[in-house]
C-alpha cells in the first residue's frame, strides 16, 4: 500500500502551511441532470466522468485537496434507494473518480466524504455497533479506491461522529478529518440540533482520533470564524478546517439560494484564518469561482504574515 497524503498534509499544517479545500459537489451534479429523488452517490458508478469533471475542476481553480461523491453513500441511506447492496462499489468508484482526477497532481489529496447516516442514537434507532459497522464498510471501500483521508463532515451528534472516527481509525491506515453543522442560538452561541457546543464537538473528535477537526456547512464564512475562535480557545494546538456555505441561504421562489459572490466569500478568508483556521473551502453554493477567489485569498495572507 502506497504511504498516505495526509501524514503530508499534517506535516504541511505543522509547518505552519495554510490550505485550500474545495466546494460544493451537489450544485454540480443536478447542473448535470441529477433528478429530484434520485441518488447522488450511485452516480459514482453511473457517471463517474462528471464525477472526475467536478474534482478536477477543483483542482484548476488551485484547491489542495478535493472531495468524492460519497456523502450519502452508507447502508443506510442507500438503502432508501434500494442500493444498500452497493456501499462498497459506490465507495470505491467514488473515490477513484477523485483518485483519477488528481492523477498528474502528486501534492494534492483526495479527502473523502463520509456524511451522516440518518439514523439518531437518541431515538434509539440504530446502535453504536449498527453505526461502527457501517461506517467501516464506507470508509475501508474508500481508502481502497484511493482516497487520502476521511472526511467525516456534517456531524451534529458527537456519538455518531465518535463511532465514524473509531471505524477510520481502527480499520484504515488514512488519518481523519471530522467537522460539526452549528446552528447559531438565540442567546448568540452557536450549537449543533443535538445541543453540541463547538468546544465539546472538537472534544469529542480530538478524543476519539481525529486529526483535524472544524466546522462546515449551515454557516458563511463569517459566522465560521466565530465557531473556529471557540474551538481554537479550548484547543490551541488543534488543526481546524472549515467548510463554509456561500453566506446564509435566502429562499428565491421556493428554493435556497446562497448569495455570496465569490469576491464577496473570498473577503471573508483573513478574518477566519486570524481565528485560527488551517484548512479554508466551500460548502452550499460555493463554485469553482468561489475557491480560484479563496485561493487568491489565502496567498494573499501569506504573503502580508
Amino acid at each position: 500500500m502506497e504511504e498516505s497524503f495526509l501524514a503530508k498534509i499534517i506535516d504541511l499544517l505543522k509547518s505552519g502551511k495554510i490550505l485550500v479545500s474545495d466546494g460544493a459537489w451537489g450544485t454540480f451534479l443536478i447542473q448535470r441532470g441529477l433528478a429530484v429523488g434520485e441518488c447522488p452517490d450511485e452516480w459514482s458508478i453511473s457517471h463517474p466522468d462528471i464525477a472526475t469533471e467536478i474534482a478536477a475542476s477543483y483542482s484548476a481553480a488551485g484547491a489542495d485537496m478535493v472531495q468524492t461523491n460519497s456523502f450519502g453513500a452508507n447502508r443506510f441511506k442507500l438503502g432508501h434507494f434500494g442500493l444498500a447492496d452497493k456501499v462498497v462499489e459506490i465507495n470505491e468508484a467514488a473515490a477513484g473518480a477523485s483518485r483519477t482526477a488528481l492523477r498528474s497532481a502528486t501534492d494534492k489529496f483526495v479527502i473523502a466524504s463520509v456524511g451522516p447516516t440518518g439514523k439518531m442514537l437518541i431515538a434509539e434507532d440504530v446502535t453504536e455497533c449498527e453505526l461502527y459497522e457501517a461506517f467501516t464498510e464506507q470508509v475501508t471501500a474508500l481508502e481502497r479506491g484511493g482516497a487520502d483521508a476521511i472526511c467525516i463532515e456534517t456531524m451534529t451528534d458527537v456519538g455518531e461522529a465518535v463511532a465514524a472516527i473509531k471505524a477510520a481509525r481502527e480499520n484504515t491506515s488514512l488519518e481523519i478529518i471530522a467537522t460539526f453543522t452549528f446552528d447559531k442560538t438565540l442567546q448568540g452561541t452557536y450549537r449543533t440540533v443535538m445541543g453540541i457546543s463547538p468546544e465539546r464537538a472538537a472534544a469529542a473528535a480530538l478524543d476519539a482520533g481525529a486529526d483535524i477537526t472544524g466546522t462546515n456547512c449551515g454557516n458563511g464564512m463569517e459566522q465560521a470564524a466565530d465557531i473556529v475562535k471557540e474551538m481554537k480557545a479550548a484547543f490551541p494546538k488543534a488543526f481546524l478546517l472549515v467548510h463554509a456555505n456561500a453566506g446564509l441561504p435566502v429562499n428565491v421562489e421556493g428554493r435556497d439560494v446562497f448569495p455570496e459572490t465569490p469576491d464577496v466569500m473570498a473577503s471573508r478568508v483573513h478574518k477566519l484564518l486570524d481565528a485560527g483556521a488551517n484548512i479554508v473551502g466551500g460548502c452550499c453554493g460555493a463554485t469553482p469561482a468561489h475557491i480560484a477567489a479563496i485561493r487568491a485569498a489565502v496567498d494573499s495572507y501569506i504573503r502580508t504574515r
